[in-house]
């Protein structure tokens, strides 16, 4: 593990503590994503169902709004997400969703238990000499025929953001872009076997384009 990367639970999980109201506030209305990536939501929803069900797991759950969804879906779902904060503002959100503090490194469950994995917008704060350990561990929770998907911003120009103001709160959060192939490619290593893709153009505010991708896990 590289030095600058050693504390990014802790800088990412104390970053979202920071902004978590300002964050709750701007994003977190199921109506506010885009349209297709709802339907690709609700798409992986039926895919689950299909293989057999639940539980799911919604992995960087933040407001919530994407778990709660999931289960008006009729899916068993519970929401993970590292910032207690956050944890706190879905929980009052969505009383009835179940949401717990931890982090994909290293989940407190059982092997083989899940019918699907659910990661937007969260693997993009994991550095590249840790993300093999959260998808190895996505295959370890994962049963066999369940889907994981993933939603990141993505874009030609793999690197790493750094930034130490948002919502005008000073934080200590990192991005990390990937392109689809090289996600593909980790997802592969992990024998999580690639089922779909899908890349979206920046709409409106967005600058880089959304990637979603499906794997499963045979076997």
């Amino acid at each position: 593990m590289s030095p600058e990367t050693a504390d990014f639970l802790h800088t990412t999980r104390t970053s979202y503590d920071t902004i978590a109201d300002a964050y709750t506030e701007r994003f977190s209305d199921w109506l506010g994503i885009h349209t297709l990536d709802r339907a690709l939501i609700t798409g992986f929803a039926e895919l689950v169902g299909e293989a057999g069900g639940g539980p799911v797991a919604d992995i960087g759950s933040g407001p919530g709004h994407v778990t709660a969804r999931l289960q008006r879906l009729g899916i068993p779902v519970f929401g993970v997400d590292l910032s207690p904060r956050m944890v706190e503002l879905a929980r009052r959100a969505h009383p009835d969703v179940r949401f717990h503090v931890g982090s994909m490194t290293s989940l407190d469950l059982p092997s083989g238990t899940l019918g699907g994995i659910v990661a937007l917008y969260s693997i993009i704060h994991v550095p590249d000499d840790r993300l093999p350990t959260v998808l190895t561990e996505f295959h370890r929770l994962l049963a066999p025929g369940g889907h994981v998907l993933l939603g990141f911003q993505s874009g030609d120009d793999d690197g790493r953001l750094h930034l130490a103001e948002r919502f005008g709160h000073g934080i200590s959060l990192d991005y990390y872009w990937r392109t689809p192939d090289a996600v593909t490619e980790q997802l592969v290593k992990a024998d999580l076997r690639p089922v779909a893709r899908v890349v979206r153009e920046p709409q409106d505010t967005e600058t880089r384009p959304r990637a979603f991708l499906v794997a499963r896990k045979d076997g």
